[in-house]
């Protein structure tokens, strides 16, 4: 059986800048024991890094609806955070512009993936989207979110993402 990990935007900006929070702080000591389980196990692991440029992002769509410089690429909030950084460079990084990555859906596609756990921020937002994507294009591919491995600034919003992944077969449970 073929797995994979995916960690989605683990980055400053989205857990001690001005789109973090105390629910992203709290999951890092488990994201950092979910990624050498995964790498010593010998699954592939991905991180998606959310990707802006300072002089686009104002007059994106996205920054039209989210008016909070994120991300910027080259800056410090860009950068994975904290304990996972070192573990990322011996993964395979993928930088995306926009919420959901059409690269890594594919990716899991063409690895011929059996399984794909994903974790990571928000949870209602961008896991939330890369999880419908890999869904969309590997059906029969088993698609695994574990609550205890991912956060959003919206707790209500997150829980109600939760759900409407169940909705959608995604496996929606705890793996440790």
């Amino acid at each position: 059986m073929r797995r994979a990990l995916v960690v989605v935007d683990y980055q400053n900006d989205f857990v001690t800048g001005p789109l973090g929070g105390s629910d992203a702080r709290g999951i890092e000591s488990a994201l950092h024991d979910r990624v050498s389980r995964a790498l010593s196990s010998g699954e592939d692991v991905f991180f998606t890094m959310d990707t802006h440029d300072a002089d686009s992002y104002s007059k994106s769509d996205e920054g039209r609806h989210i008016p909070v410089p994120h991300c910027i690429r080259g800056t410090p909030g860009w950068e994975i955070h904290g304990s996972l950084r070192p573990l990322s460079e011996r993964c395979r990084i993928i930088c995306k512009g926009t919420f959901g990555s059409p690269e890594l859906a594919s990716l899991i596609s063409e690895n011929g993936y059996d399984e794909v756990e994903v974790c990571g921020v928000a949870t209602n937002v961008c896991v939330f989207a890369n999880v419908v994507l890999i869904k969309t294009v590997v059906p029969e591919c088993r698609v695994v979110v574990d609550p205890s491995l991912v956060a959003s600034y919206d707790r209500a919003m997150g829980m109600e993402a939760l759900r409407l992944m169940s909705a959608m077969c995604i496996d929606v449970k705890h793996r440790r």
